[in-house]
């Protein structure tokens, strides 16, 4: 018997001991308690949030109270936060999960992060044409590799810079 198939009929024979939580419209009142933190520290928590748009891997999304639960992929982008009073504040990330709980909480963790007001459009110009002179060039393949994917992110990091 296939794990799935078993699974499917354990559950139908099991007693029904719990109530499943019921999905709803997240509501004014509703806020979200966000964590957005990497390896060694926390960046950013809050439990006055109303809205958190991120880049998952599947596209980029909104997050308001009572989500679904889920755990997305994020790619290089722009995490977005939204605030009570429509404050935003925004950090470029280079890629990591975010983990939306059934709780109304919501925890980021990302590997690299920094407010995208930290950028300098020049800077990320010249290191975008760096990146993409060595990805093109004679090099090992490894090298070439990693510069693909250091311009990738340079490239959703202007395109971040550029949208402000």
């Amino acid at each position: 018997m296939s794990a799935l198939r078993f699974v499917a009929s354990a559950s139908r024979r099991a007693p029904k001991t719990f109530a499943l939580g019921r999905r709803g419209y997240a509501e004014a009142a509703d806020k979200i308690k966000l964590s957005l933190v990497l390896p060694h520290q926390a960046i950013f928590t809050s439990t006055d949030v109303v809205q958190v748009n991120l880049s998952a891997a599947t596209g980029d999304m909104g997050i308001l109270a009572n989500h679904v639960p889920s755990i997305e992929p994020l790619r290089p982008g722009v995490v977005e936060v939204i605030e009570t009073g429509n404050v935003s504040k925004k950090w470029f990330v280079s890629g990591g999960f975010a983990t939306v709980h059934p709780n109304n909480s919501l925890t980021i963790n990302v590997v690299e992060a920094a407010p995208l007001d930290a950028f300098s459009p020049e800077a990320i110009r010249s290191n975008l044409q760096e990146a993409l002179k060595v990805a093109a060039g004679n090099g090992s393949e490894e090298d070439k590799a990693e510069a693909r994917v250091e311009a990738d992110v340079y490239e959703a990091l202007q395109s971040a810079i550029s949208s402000r």
